[in-house]
């Protein structure tokens, strides 16, 4: 083989395990975060920041946004403020994470999942402005953007500003889901949005602010409803689709996300948190795959076929385990699980909420016995009652997914002037 023919089979293995070609046509995509970078950090000089980040907040070289704040000329990083996970994103899903210094600045990190979620006014002493810089992943249940909620309140109360530093979703533009029935309120889902999206946490910003929810909460009384200090720092060259690995520099936003294929199915995959099925916690593979000992993978697989359009179903086995830092005391542990291993073939026609709703109604009607739904817990991750209900009144896929579409077509129209991409 000659040095040519080396030269072109390389090249086309790196195109085939990226996906892309790289043109002078294509756009580079570049975050918020880096559009501060190459304006030298104009906005926050002269200003006290604090920062609410975690380990997804770098640019397209791996730095960390709190080191780049920190070196900036001009600008004063005070505090940092971390999300469920923690800081860095170590911390389990649900654990409660304390107050620290940070080793890497010096700097105080305030947690804002524990006993506080919404940083104080004694936390937000003699800060000019708050800095969101977190990578969503599209769901309404995914907890940061609870987060930058209730940031966004404590700003309003306190008036200073405040800047989310965006990032693409890496869901693109479907919206699905319901939209939340604010009866069912809480940290996984705390303003009336579709479970699927479709937004980026700037555009999300603007809609909280803009639909007036940041004052509907009795603590918010004191507000200064005026409140307009929000400003968003857009990305670029991003047009709404679903986000490829070549995008940006992609950080895995916590412990049981590793992928941006686990990505892919969650919004869908999660519902089953509210179950006795396991979602595959437990293993290094969760929400990509899921089971139960008195599953029959074969069959359920057969059953789900019909609604598998642009995902592979593959029968298995597994055994979730105790993974520190990922999973501890998951469902089922030590116990064979039977059921299915999941593989996004076409992003682009695959719709991880219509999956999932599938997937719960076909658990329902073949292990009637063994299956379980928690009420309060489906109610709390769809948003609303009614999926409980339909789907053990033993109505159709379809016709959930009828109401379902209902809820978000009002609420594609509702997002509409918040939208920032095309």
């Amino acid at each position: 083989m000659n040095a040519s023919t080396l030269v072109f089979c390389a090249f086309t293995f790196f195109y085939l395990a990226t996906g892309t070609l790289f043109s002078q046509d294509k756009e580079l995509t570049q975050t918020g975060l880096e559009q501060v970078v190459a304006g030298d950090f104009r906005e926050f000089r002269g200003k006290k920041i604090g920062l609410i980040t975690n380990q997804t907040g770098v640019d397209r070289k791996g730095r960390h946004v709190a080191d780049l704040f920190k070196q900036a000329a001009n600008v004063n990083l005070v505090a940092l403020f971390g999300p469920e996970h923690g800081i860095r994103g170590s911390a389990e899903a649900g654990a409660s994470v304390g107050h620290q210094v940070d080793s890497a600045t010096g700097l105080p990190v305030y947690s804002l999942y524990g006993a506080t979620r919404k940083p104080t006014r004694e936390m937000l002493q003699g800060i000019d402005a708050l800095v969101f810089d977190i990578q969503d992943v599209g769901a309404r249940f995914y907890t940061y953007i609870s987060t930058m909620a209730l940031a966004l309140e404590a700003a309003a109360e306190t008036n200073i500003e405040m800047y989310v530093l965006d990032r693409p979703n890496p869901l693109g533009d479907r919206v699905a889901g319901p939209v939340l029935d604010p009866k069912h309120r809480s940290f996984v889902g705390i303003h009336p949005i579709a479970l699927q999206h479709g937004m980026t946490t700037g555009e999300l910003a603007r809609m909280f602010l803009g639909e007036r929810w940041i004052y509907s909460d009795d603590t918010t009384k004191s507000v200064n409803r005026s409140w307009s200090k929000l400003h968003v720092i857009p990305v670029t060259g991003w047009r709404r689709q679903v986000l490829a690995a070549s995008d940006i520099n992609w950080i895995p936003p916590s412990p049981n996300i590793p992928t941006l294929a686990t990505t892919l199915v969650y919004p869908g995959v999660c519902l089953l948190e509210a179950t006795n099925v396991s979602e595959g916690r437990g293993t290094h593979e969760p929400f990509l795959m899921f089971g139960a000992p008195w599953i029959d993978s074969d069959a359920l697989a057969k059953h789900l076929q019909a609604e598998a359009e642009g995902i592979a179903l593959t029968p298995i086995s597994f055994t979730p385990v105790d993974l520190p830092g990922m999973a501890m005391n998951p469902k089922y542990e030590g116990e064979k699980c039977h059921g299915l291993k999941l593989r996004v073939t076409d992003s682009a026609k695959f719709a991880p909420v219509k999956f999932g709703v599938a997937l719960l109604v076909a658990l329902q009607q073949l292990y009637p016995n063994e299956f379980k739904m928690r009420p309060e817990g489906m109610a709390r991750l769809s948003g609303v009652a009614w999926v409980y209900d339909m789907i053990t009144a033993n109505e159709s896929s379809a016709a959930v997914w009828k109401r379902i579409e209902q809820d978000a077509k009002k609420f594609r129209k509702q997002r509409q002037p918040y939208l920032l991409y095309k």
